[in-house]
């Protein structure tokens, strides 16, 4: 089932599901964008294969990231810090932090990501044609 358009339909996705944007070696799916939530949040997983950087060191001005490792270890940069974070592990990226992941092991990581609030999905098109050209 694909995610509706109206912030008061009810979104069921299976593994997989949900708007896909390749990035390099890192995949972005999105369950649900500021339409589903009414601009409160995104939510969408990003997976990256092994050994392979993420989108680069980032912050953003107005809004927090909240992430959750789905699958292996991600190394995440929150500041100026480097921690290796495996499966179950929680974190809140503040706005105006630096931060950035990646994955330093042989194996694919996950993470689950929200973005409060919504709106980081209108950035995906630019995203996918920067890797597409910087790749």
């Amino acid at each position: 089932m694909k995610p509706s358009k109206k912030h008061t339909d009810s979104i069921i996705l299976s593994a997989g599901e949900g708007r896909t944007y390749q990035c390099g070696n890192m995949t972005a799916i999105f369950k649900a964008d500021e339409n589903e939530t009414n601009e409160k949040y995104s939510v969408s997983e990003w997976w990256l294969e092994p050994n392979s950087d993420g989108p680069g060191a980032h912050f953003h001005e107005e809004n927090d990231e909240v992430f959750y490792v789905l699958e292996g270890t991600t190394s995440f940069l929150v500041g100026d810090e480097w921690i290796d974070a495996p499966k179950g592990t929680f974190l809140r990226i503040p706005a105006k932090t630096m931060h950035d992941f990646k994955n330093q092991t042989n194996q694919k990581t996950g993470v689950l990501n929200f973005f409060i609030p919504g709106g980081f999905e209108r950035n995906m098109p630019a995203i996918v044609k920067w890797f597409e050209n910087n790749q």
